[in-house]
């Protein structure tokens, strides 16, 4: 562990409204980080963030913030197609990352990212910030409990009505799309719970076929749906879209119970529901503070020389699953 008067000296890579909104407040909630620095190539944007973080050393372009001594670490919030550019010139100088996600474009990307960042001897990872909620303990604690009895069925949707279209979520060139921006979460929750019924260890459970469908507009995946096949006969089914009312819900289904998830990848208070020949059942869960455990594991891992919580076997599957799917969509 890190002495306790130590601190993660963050620079963060663009003023993206993820950034502002959610991980600079919550590298300022940590225990063991600070903001050290924030660089964009708009001075507009630096001198906002100069007037919300005065202390904060800024830096009008990427480069010149990972050639800045006093930064330990980067958060690496750039749009989609700049993900692997950008963290492995971090690696190279010698900077820990945590990189949006999806991490990678695709394996090939995630692999050379994770080669850079072992080479140069600096942790990586993806931020899956939903892992580190109440609400994902809580279904991890009742699956291996074994209330469900052997999984069959897995469903994840999130969706949402993205009313923007100037978004760089609809841009092809930046790596928009749903299935990127949104469906990386149902891909990487059913990884989860298959890994946790089947016993394994991350990543373990991987689908032995796949199904997918999806529509298109202005060259990026609007809405899309896949169905996933795993040895043991469990069947998953995910959902993402820009083009719909907002739902982000799970339900786990086994031969004994059923678990339902409402809002699956946020923080909030409220309940799952467990569905037994017992009854009906409220799983309380706690409002989490899960961008700033995030934070604290991401910094802690680096002091402590561990892997995060979250392992890069995971992004890898998350990666080739991805990779299956637009390859099922294209061919459907």
């Amino acid at each position: 562990m890190n002495p306790a008067s130590k601190k993660l000296r963050w620079g963060v890579l663009g003023w993206a409204r993820i950034a502002t909104a959610e991980v600079i407040p919550a590298i300022g909630r940590s225990s063991n980080s600070k903001l050290q620095a924030v660089a964009s190539r708009d001075a507009a944007k630096l001198e906002a963030c100069r007037s919300q973080y005065p202390e904060v050393t800024t830096h009008l372009g990427y480069a010149k913030l990972l050639e800045d001594p006093e930064v330990d670490a980067v958060y690496n919030p750039l749009p989609n197609s700049q993900h692997c550019e950008w963290t492995i010139r971090a690696a190279e100088r010698g900077k820990h990352i945590l990189c949006e996600k999806p991490m990678g474009l695709d394996a090939a990307e995630c692999r050379r990212m994770i080669d850079a960042c072992a080479a140069n001897r600096v942790t990586l990872m993806e931020a899956f910030m939903y892992r580190y909620s109440h609400r994902t303990r809580q279904v991890l604690e009742v699956v291996r409990s074994g209330a469900l009895g052997e999984i069959r069925f897995i469903g994840s949707s999130f969706r949402f009505h993205l009313a923007n279209p100037a978004s760089i979520k609809l841009k092809p060139d930046l790596g928009g799309g749903c299935l990127y921006d949104v469906g990386c979460y149902p891909v990487n929750f059913v990884g989860m719970v298959a890994d946790a019924a089947g016993g394994g260890g991350p990543a373990s459970a991987k689908p032995v076929s796949v199904a997918a469908e999806c529509f298109r507009q202005g060259g990026v995946d609007m809405i899309f749906s896949a169905v996933l096949r795993y040895r043991s006969g469990l069947v998953a089914s995910i959902n993402s879209g820009f083009n719909s009312q907002r739902r982000v819900f799970s339900e786990i289904v086994g031969a004994k119970g059923l678990l339902e998830v409402p809002e699956t990848f946020f923080g909030p208070s409220g309940a799952l529901t467990l569905t037994t020949e017992a009854g009906v059942t409220a799983v309380p869960v706690e409002e989490s503070d899960r961008y700033r455990l995030e934070v604290e594991d991401f910094a802690d891992a680096v002091f402590a020389g561990r892997p995060p919580l979250f392992p890069l076997s995971e992004t890898m599957r998350n990666a080739e699953v991805i990779d299956r799917l637009f390859a099922a969509a294209n061919n459907a």
